[in-house]
């Protein structure tokens, strides 16, 4: 069972003296002086450059979205917003992984603003992650709010935990998808969706 944590805000997580000591103490660790010119301010820097990186936590898809829902009033083809920019940070080593999304649903009863579904992979990927339950995160939030005929959602991301240490591959590239509805059931909307999320290749 997951234990629940209370999350502070991004304001007081930044300004934390708690937070603050301890990346002091890493930085101790690592055999470096604290108290160098350069590194002085570094601790406060460091909580509130990640309490940035995952206010996820204090977000909600609800209220992301807000009264951004309209009728569809027909529309029934499908809505694709391609290459949306996503930042991320590994919950296995604390490190970046960073790439784009592409993100298509068909249309039921509702359609959504088309900044909303940038605003809903905030919501996961400013949040400690792995690749694989993003993706599915993302589908099943925008399966469960716009109550689609389909989703589909792919990420294709670099990972400096690849890239940095380890195996060092820095061309690595770690492509996932997750389909609800008529992307899973329909193979010809499925091929739509994967042609139209890759169309940029071909050009």
């Amino acid at each position: 069972m997951t234990k629940v944590i209370e999350r502070r805000s991004v304001e007081d997580l930044a300004a934390s003296s708690e937070f603050h000591e301890l990346v002091r103490r890493q930085i101790e660790l690592i055999g470096e002086d604290p108290e160098r010119e350069g590194l002085q301010r570094t601790p406060r820097r460091v909580a509130t450059a990640l309490a940035w990186l995952t206010r996820g936590y204090e977000m909600d898809v609800a209220d992301v979205i807000g009264g951004a829902l309209f009728d569809a009033d027909g529309a029934a083809n499908m809505v694709m917003v391609r290459d949306i920019e996503l930042y991320s940070l590994c919950e296995h080593h604390l490190l970046p992984f960073y790439g784009k999304a592409h993100v298509a649903y068909i249309p039921a009863a509702r359609i959504v603003g088309l900044s909303k579904l940038p605003r809903v992979i905030e919501v996961f990927a400013r949040r400690l992650q792995v690749q694989e339950r993003l993706t599915e995160q993302i589908a099943s939030a925008l399966d469960e709010v716009l109550e689609p005929q389909g989703v589909g959602v792919v990420i294709e991301a670099y990972h400096l935990c690849m890239m940095m240490r380890g195996v060092e591959k820095q061309n690595s590239k770690t492509i996932t998808s997750a389909v609800r509805g008529l992307f899973r059931s329909d193979q010809r909307t499925r091929e739509e969706f994967l042609t139209l999320a890759w169309g940029h290749r071909s050009a």
